[in-house]
């Protein structure tokens, strides 16, 4: 069965580009984001009630402009636990070229427990230089593209390091660890002395945090999570095929946001290293696609629906991030706007079966297991987003699921 997975931000509200201009910065629009908040309790349980594998928020800051207002993962996954009984919950993600390991292993181990089993983790390396070199300055890593350049290099290094310490925290009841960027204990060689209960962790700490001269030599982070050995761990991709390789050693889910060829190219790959590495997945198994669709009940009325609640983002957001575009942007029309996002292969537009072939098709040259989508509520408005559900649950899902039908996977030990 295909599992749906639902992210959002939220992206605020705006009848028009201009009137994001009037309300400049929106981003900090109280009644506009206090608006979208009021919506999250009534999507949250309409995908309950449809049977929506989970949800998801995604680490974004300093959005003034207001399209992806996502600073605080932690709190929205707990916030969102708390409204469902089934839902998955968890983020995609946390970016870990600029976060603490230990701060996030913490959080996300406590989310588990709040969710008894329900959470899952996403991680993701940062692309957006406004906010990521700003929080990442302590650390040295600035955002990147793939291109392989040094910065791309060194952020790449990070990011897997740090995913690395959350694992550990997550798994091991303590250990010490040194690298250029972080030492636990602090100070790491001669161990933390003084410590003011060295005799209390002795007896009731982790074995191995104190020495026999009392200094304090491990760091044991608590909760542990309440998924042994860890919460599911989503890696997001443009597919590139480092990402893959990397998240299929791990049995990680690579999430891509990518055109299907892309996907298509590189699944196969992700397969073959995670079974090297001890896993047993099949064709697509344990991998995302994300997508933004917009059914409609016509051609024309999902082309308005695409236009309504994702051009905007798309012309001045997604956009600029492929090549030539402000030639290709520029006085474009409404024809050339709908081409240039199907253009994309992640937008897809039209009726239900419109719909449903295009993911079929994708579906046919990769059957993930797993698909996300993103709705940009609250630019599209609360109860549109939860017919759109409906209609993606009831009538393209079961077309899906005839051609990804996977048993649970095992885990490699």
């Amino acid at each position: 069965m295909v599992k749906v997975l639902v992210q959002m931000y939220p992206m605020l509200r705006a009848d028009s580009p201009e009137e994001r201009k009037e309300l400049r910065p929106i981003g900090r629009n109280r009644e506009r984001y206090q608006e979208a908040m009021n919506g999250f309790p009534d999507l949250i349980r309409a995908m309950d009630d449809l049977g929506v594998w989970g949800v998801s928020s995604i680490e974004h800051h300093f959005h003034s402009e207001g399209y992806e207002v996502g600073p605080s993962i932690g709190i929205n996954t707990g916030y969102w636990a708390g409204l469902s009984k089934n839902l998955n919950i968890g983020s995609l993600g946390y970016v870990m070229s600029v976060d603490d390991p230990i701060r996030v292993a913490e959080e996300t181990a406590t989310l588990d427990h709040m969710t008894k089993g329900r959470c899952f983790v996403g991680f993701a390396r940062g692309y957006q230089s406004r906010w990521a070199n700003v929080l990442g300055q302590k650390l040295g890593s600035v955002a990147t593209l793939s291109d392989k350049s040094a910065s791309d290099e060194h952020n790449r290094k990070i990011f897997e390091e740090q995913v690395d310490i959350v694992v550990k925290a997550w798994t091991e009841e303590a250990f010490d660890y040194k690298s250029d960027l972080w030492e636990y204990p602090y100070p790491h060689d001669t161990g933390l002395e003084g410590w003011f209960m060295g005799d209390i962790t002795r007896q009731m700490g982790a074995p191995g945090e104190m020495d026999e001269d009392g200094n304090l030599r491990k760091i044991s982070v608590v909760p542990a999570p309440y998924t042994r050995p860890h919460p599911k761990v989503f890696i997001a991709s443009n597919a590139s095929i480092e990402t893959v390789e990397y998240a299929g050693k791990r049995g990680f889910i690579p999430s891509y946001f990518s055109s299907i060829g892309r996907c298509a190219d590189y699944g196969p790959r992700y397969t073959e290293v995670a079974n090297e590495n001890g896993y047993n997945f099949a064709h697509g198994q344990n991998q995302a696609i994300v997508r933004w669709p917009h059914v409609g009940e016509s051609h024309d009325d999902g082309a308005q629906k695409m236009l309504d609640w994702s051009s905007d983002i798309f012309m001045n957001f997604y956009g600029p991030l492929f090549p030539d575009w402000t030639e290709k942007a520029q006085n474009a029309s409404r024809d050339e706007v709908l081409e240039l996002m199907d253009g994309t292969g992640l937008f897809q537009y039209g009726t239900v079966s419109e719909v449903r072939d295009s993911y079929v098709e994708q579906w046919k040259q990769l059957p993930a297991e797993y698909i996300t989508l993103i709705y940009h509520y609250a630019q599209c408005p609360k109860d549109d987003m939860i017919d759109q559900l409906r209609i993606f649950m009831q009538e393209i899902k079961p077309a899906l699921d005839e051609i990804a039908d996977f048993p649970e996977a095992e885990a490699a030990e």
